[in-house]
């Protein structure tokens, strides 16, 4: 399923969780075709179970379809050459060479010639300016490192579909932008990317939708500056703020203070279906 035509998602009444707890509640999010799709909300908004759940990585139930093909159903091997998914974070005991693990992911992938992965996981080292670390082992890399070499992992077999959890958190402003700016580019060529941002200006400046996730519901979805607004920032962050353009014209967040308390009649955190119709 490699992205020849720009690939579409589709998630309708998606339900997911871990044991008997249901974090993603009847979760539905208009069609997705090609892009950065930035999944954003407080702590606890279930960002990373949705994007696990899509990642056939917990259990989940409903309609999941990638150009028409059910997500949660897919042959393992499909799903390694159809999917990527970064982590929020490596395993620390790997002692594997950067190389050797970029090359164990396009295996799985299911690439059966031994020159052309090496070439190819070297390529993408290259092209996240890693090919430095080729050598090094994993066990020994920063966090900031280890951040780039598992993105360089999940986009290694170059899926239609990549998840991304928090890929920036541990980066420094410079390696911020150039890991975005890569993201940005790898979505440019027809995929779709969905990642999950804590920084909401820097979710603004690179992504082409936002959706915003409050207790495991959609609150909202749509253009970055139809959905970070100062209501959204009161009753999902429960903030007091202002949202303005810098001269360069990009969403800029000013906290004032925290919002007033809120009602014990109404719980901003669930989405209503008010809440839920908001579009940008």
């Amino acid at each position: 399923m490699k992205p020849q035509s720009s690939p579409v998602l589709t998630i309708r009444n998606l339900n997911a969780g871990y044991s008997n707890s249901l974090v993603i509640k009847d979760f539905t999010l208009p069609r997705v075709q090609s892009g950065v799709v930035a999944l954003v909300g407080p702590n606890g908004a279930g960002k990373s179970t949705l994007l696990r759940a899509l990642a056939h990585l917990i259990s989940a139930r409903g309609d999941v379809k990638l150009d028409g093909v059910d997500v949660l159903r897919m042959k393992s091997a499909l799903r390694a050459a159809t999917i990527g998914f970064m982590p929020q974070s490596l395993p620390e005991n790997v002692s594997l060479s950067v190389l050797e693990t970029v090359i164990a992911t396009l295996k799985v992938g299911g690439m059966d010639s031994t020159r052309h992965i090496e070439e190819q996981a070297y390529d993408v080292l290259l092209q996240l300016g890693a090919a430095d670390l080729a050598s090094q082992p994993l066990n020994r890399l920063s966090g900031g490192q280890r951040q780039v070499v598992s993105l360089a992992q999940s986009i290694a077999s170059q899926p239609a579909l990549l998840l991304l959890d928090e890929p920036t958190s541990a980066l420094d402003l410079a390696r911020q932008f150039l890991i975005m700016k890569h993201v940005q580019d790898y979505a440019r060529k027809g995929r779709i990317v969905v990642v999950v941002m804590h920084d909401l200006a820097l979710a603004a400046q690179w992504a082409d939708q936002i959706v915003v996730l409050a207790q495991g519901g959609l609150y909202s979805s749509g253009k970055p500056e139809n959905i970070i607004t100062p209501q959204m920032l009161a009753d999902v962050y429960h903030i007091e703020a202002r949202v303005e353009r810098c001269t360069q014209g990009q969403l800029r967040i000013m906290v004032d203070g925290i919002a007033p308390a809120i009602s014990s009649q109404s719980n901003p955190d669930v989405p209503d279906n008010h809440k839920n119709n908001r579009r940008g």
